[in-house]
């Protein structure tokens, strides 16, 4: 494994707990409270999910590159 494929995996397993952190966070009490009187999941949630969506989608471009340049 070169060091493009190993920073792309880890960057999709953080990818990967972000988003799982970010839809734990969305189920929370507070994030229901928020989305029952803004209707909309708390900011804390929609950034995690943003975050890790972002990361993911790196996270397998560079192991797409990494696995190219083989």
């Amino acid at each position: 494994m070169n060091n493009g494929r190993i920073i792309g995996l880890v960057l999709l397993v953080v990818g990967a707990a972000l988003l799982f952190y970010g839809f734990s966070a969305s189920e929370s009490v507070s994030s229901e409270f928020s989305e029952l009187f803004q209707g909309a999941p708390s900011n804390k949630a929609i950034w995690l999910l943003i975050a890790g969506a972002v990361v993911a989608v790196i996270g397998i471009v560079q192991l797409a590159r990494g696995r190219r340049a083989t």
